[in-house]
């Protein structure tokens, strides 16, 4: 029973729609604005800056607590394995939330980092700092993420303590590339939009 509390909890804290809420603050409909994902980019784009940074710290906060949600129920044994599977799951339910429908609502780059951060400080500080880089350089957040996962994923190859955190980086990558094919044919395109605020960092 504490499992499936735990599993449950987890996914639960990757629905919490934080960009939505912050739109509807606003008094806007975030999913008919910009891209319409209920992300922190979308947010950054559409609410401006100051919200965006908000809507950040929630979707990472919320990673981070079903991270240790797992590791709390799984103990010393089980932790690892369980806190791998609450992360995804929070992140499967920002991507594809249950109360609007399951519908694609976010790419769930945030919460994964939240996720990371909790278990792998130093692979998370790492693709940070490129995903800043690359963000910085393309003037794409989408390219940021991207290249962001995959460094993350060969950190938790040569840092992580456990093997189970180095399953759900490759996993989470493998997600974060999913979910950003689209954008990646834009770029290619030359219609994805860029940060306007590419030289402000």
């Amino acid at each position: 029973m504490k499992l499936v509390i735990a599993l449950l909890a987890g996914y639960l804290a990757g629905t919490v729609p934080f960009a939505y809420l912050a739109g509807r603050l606003q008094g806007l409909d975030i999913r008919k604005h910009g891209s319409g994902n209920m992300g922190t980019t979308n947010a950054f784009r559409v609410l401006g800056k100051r919200m965006g940074f908000l809507v950040f710290i929630g979707d990472f906060l919320k990673g981070m607590l079903a991270a240790q949600i797992g590791l709390m129920a799984g103990g010393n044994q089980w932790g690892p394995w369980l806190a791998i599977c609450t992360g995804l799951l929070s992140i499967l339910g920002h991507s594809w939330n249950p109360f609007f429908g399951f519908k694609p609502t976010g790419k769930g780059v945030a919460t994964g980092v939240g996720v990371v951060m909790r278990l792998m400080p130093l692979p998370a500080a790492i693709a940070l700092v490129f995903f800043l880089a690359a963000t910085y350089l393309s003037g794409f957040v989408s390219m940021g993420s991207v290249v962001g996962a995959l460094a993350a994923t060969v950190a938790a190859i040569l840092f992580a303590d456990h093997r189970a955190y180095v399953l759900f980086t490759v996993l989470g990558t493998a997600l974060v590339i999913y979910r950003h094919l689209d954008n990646i044919k834009r770029i290619r395109s030359g219609t994805e939009p860029k940060v306007p605020w590419r030289f402000k960092f």
